[in-house]
């Protein structure tokens, strides 16, 4: 059976290689385009099953590729997901009339962008494998931090290893630094699952919590990658 096929829209760089991280473990296969033309074409041609379309691109912008898809009898079947800036309920109306079938916001929330892809392509994934590490890690909410050490982590995640733990479901501030490079790297996370002390719900693994990224600096998601692909997976463990 062939892969299913996802178009990345955007007409920025970064934003196209950061949507096709996300995607690198499902099975199916990416094209990309920077503009509402060149999309058009690409969903005539290859007739893809999921679009990622953003609002704001030269030539032709993600509202007029959008209409024109849903008004070709041949493809107005074709699922379209538009990209919007975040707290401009105009952009997203804008969309609906254009009849999207979904949107999500930037900065692009890396679990909402999958689930949303789900909805339409039930192959895609938002499990990747975990590579053991030991890097010590900063974990912030306001003024409570705890500092720990990663157990294993992924390019969606890291579980830290630590005496204390965050409240679950949590928007925290991560900020770790990886070997062989002075970079900081910095994340918005959520606190996905707790192995608390009274009770742990992975005995294999220490004290501590898993995190998922939810923001994060496509540059530093690429130093991430690459530190990652240097190393060996865990296979016995996967991001829940």
């Amino acid at each position: 059976m062939p892969k299913p096929k996802i178009l990345l829209v955007d007409d920025v760089n970064l934003m196209l290689e950061l949507e096709k991280s996300l995607l690198r473990f499902s099975p199916v296969r990416v094209f990309t385009a920077r503009n509402g033309e060149e999309a058009l074409e690409i969903v005539r041609s290859e007739r893809p099953d999921l679009v990622y379309l953003d609002l704001n691109m030269p030539q032709m912008d993600g509202v007029a590729c959008c209409s024109a898809i849903k008004a070709d009898p041949d493809l107005r079947v074709t699922p379209v997901v538009m990209v919007t800036t975040a707290g401009k309920p105009a952009d997203q109306e804008r969309c609906r009339l254009a009849g999207c079938d979904g949107y999500i916001t930037k900065p692009i929330d890396r679990r909402l962008f999958l689930e949303m892809g789900r909805r339409f392509i039930p192959d895609i994934d938002r499990r990747e494998p975990r590579y053991s590490s030991e890097l010590p890690v900063i974990c912030a909410k306001g003024a409570e931090v705890v500092s720990g050490v990663t157990a294993d982590m992924s390019i969606g995640g890291l579980y830290l290893a630590a005496d204390q733990t965050m409240v679950q479901d949590a928007r925290v501030e991560i900020s770790f630094t990886l070997p062989g490079t002075p970079r900081r790297i910095r994340a918005i996370a959520r606190v996905a699952w707790l192995n608390h002390p009274d009770g742990r719900v992975k005995p294999r693994l220490p004290v501590g919590f898993g995190v998922e990224f939810v923001e994060i600096n496509p540059e530093d998601l690429e130093v991430v990658k690459q530190f990652l692909e240097t190393m060996g997976p865990v296979q016995s463990r996967r991001i829940g």
